[in-house]
């Protein structure tokens, strides 16, 4: 199989940093334990998810230190270095005290511990796109945004990123940094990030919505299956609704890049499987239709 035969070679491709990767990627936060804390339940599956995705072409893979913390890189760096051809992602800048517990540290001495050992974990000379996972209202953003430049300048990352920002911040970044992608909360259900998609698409940044199929519920609880837009259209195209949903963020802006995550190779499966989901502009739009932003 050609790389352009692959189920996510139909997603397209984008450009974040100086890597060319397909529009559908791997969030890779689900690959560790209850409340992202600790190992997976099943280690082999982890990296038996990790590596089948790669198989079904999938390229860009996102991950964060915290994520476990630490167990996502690792389960990384043993599934699939020295990564030919996919580029690894990651975030720094929340530190853990336990299950579901996340706390935002942007000290430039501590994201330099983030960055320094996220390089070791995943055994690589440089980070090929490294994300601030959250501004620290406590420090300075300048100060923040300046570590970021300053990691680029040293050949430690690549290319940087930020998450959950709005329009303002992104604009106050990019005074310091040259800025590849921003990752916010964004899905069919949840569009508070829609201007910066928009901003995004303008100035021809990457946008990685995380949570991405959440929409997926929509098909359910106080309306029949029938009776929302989103099970009608995945009745009409013969998909499920968390394929549409995907289906609608790859075709809503061709910035967009979702990274579904998921620690069941059939899930995987079914999610990559959305890229080739083909929606009209008729569909495209009930669906934006169906939730005010």
């Amino acid at each position: 199989m050609t790389d352009t035969d692959t189920p996510a070679a139909a997603s397209g491709t984008i450009q974040i940093g100086d890597a060319t990767v397909h529009r559908m990627g791997y969030g890779a936060m689900r690959i560790t334990g209850k409340g992202i804390w600790g190992p997976p339940p099943d280690h082999d599956t982890a990296i038996t998810v990790l590596r089948t995705a790669v198989e079904l072409g999938v390229d860009f893979i996102d991950t964060a230190d915290s994520y476990g913390p630490e167990v996502s890189e690792d389960l990384i760096r043993e599934a699939l270095h020295p990564y030919d051809g996919v580029t690894i992602a990651t975030k720094g800048g929340l530190t853990r005290s336990g299950p579901d517990e996340w706390r935002p540290v942007g000290r430039p001495e501590y994201l330099r511990q983030c960055v320094e050992m996220s390089l070791r974990r995943l055994d690589v000379e440089a980070i090929d796109l490294w994300q601030l996972h959250r501004i620290d209202r406590k420090v300075p953003a300048e100060e923040q945004f300046g570590f970021m430049a300053e990691m680029v300048q040293q050949g430690k990352v690549k290319a940087v990123g930020l998450s959950q920002v709005d329009v303002d911040q992104l604009s106050a970044a990019r005074e310091v940094v040259e800025i590849a992608s921003v990752q916010n909360l964004y899905n069919l259900a949840d569009r508070s990030s829609a201007d910066v998609v928009s901003y995004c698409e303008a100035e021809g940044i990457a946008f990685i919505p995380w949570f991405p199929i959440a929409a997926a519920q929509l098909a359910d609880g106080e309306h029949t299956q029938g009776e929302t837009a989103l099970a009608q259209v995945a009745e009409e195209v013969g998909a499920t609704p968390a394929q549409v949903s995907l289906a609608w963020l790859l075709a809503s802006s061709p910035v967009q890049v979702p990274i579904p995550g998921t620690g069941s190779v059939e899930h995987l499966r079914e999610n990559v499987a959305a890229a080739a989901v083909e929606l009209s502009d008729e569909q495209v739009q009930r669906l934006t239709d169906m939730v005010d932003g």
